[in-house]
């Protein structure tokens, strides 16, 4: 099976256009205003009309109100919002697009419960677990706490890179990946060279 990749924190065109280039499904734009990777809705909306068609758009949120959301939403011209806070299931619910539901794994917490908890959602994405930091650490959580029989899709992210990214598809079998850190040169710029290579080991994954 082909496995989705979606790569986050995109402030720049020239990089969107290397992660199309290079095969990511989706992109994704951080709306939290205390992250090095916040992009403006507006700015976001003047990458978002240039990419192909079946490349999706989504919108990165943290505890955001409703009237942020709904405002970014239209501005950037969104296809999928991604909450990565405290956000209830009847908040994230509320608006017309389909949304994932980010959780910091960490050793107690009930994935099983969680995913029934939101199971409105169109998955799951598994980030590492930072106390103060919603997500974009640059680190791995120990995969062993993925349990085999998730309700939800689920989508596999934290510190994943071009030299673990192979290790990590091999011992998870995740449907999708979402990377960030691990294929920048700064924060928010990303390199072409880096996004070339985790396809590379992505794709590798799918040969197989």
């Amino acid at each position: 099976m082909r496995i989705r990749v979606k790569i986050c924190g995109i402030t720049r065109l020239e990089d969107a256009m290397a992660a199309v280039d290079h095969g990511a499904d989706a992109l994704g734009f951080v709306f939290w205003s205390q992250s090095e990777r916040y992009i403006s809705p507006e700015d976001a909306g003047q990458i978002v009309r240039y990419l192909p068609p079946f490349v999706q758009a989504v919108g990165v949120f943290v505890n955001p109100d409703k009237p942020w959301v709904k405002m970014a939403s239209a501005a950037a011209g969104l296809d999928m919002l991604q909450f990565h806070g405290d956000e209830t299931p009847d908040f994230c619910g509320q608006f017309s697009l389909p949304y994932i539901k980010a959780v910091r794994v960490r050793r107690g917490l009930d994935l099983l419960q969680y995913a029934q908890h939101y199971e409105g959602s169109k998955g799951l994405l598994l980030d590492t677990y930072t106390k103060g930091k919603p997500g974009g650490t640059g680190h791995t959580f120990d995969w062993k706490l993925i349990p085999s029989e998730l309700s939800l899709p689920w989508i596999l992210s934290g510190g994943l890179n071009s030299e673990n990214i192979v290790d990590a598809i091999q011992q998870t079998h995740p449907l999708a990946i979402d990377v960030s850190s691990g294929v920048e040169i700064d924060s928010g710029i990303k390199d072409v060279n880096k996004i070339s290579a985790f396809m590379e080991g992505v794709r590798s994954c799918e040969d197989v």
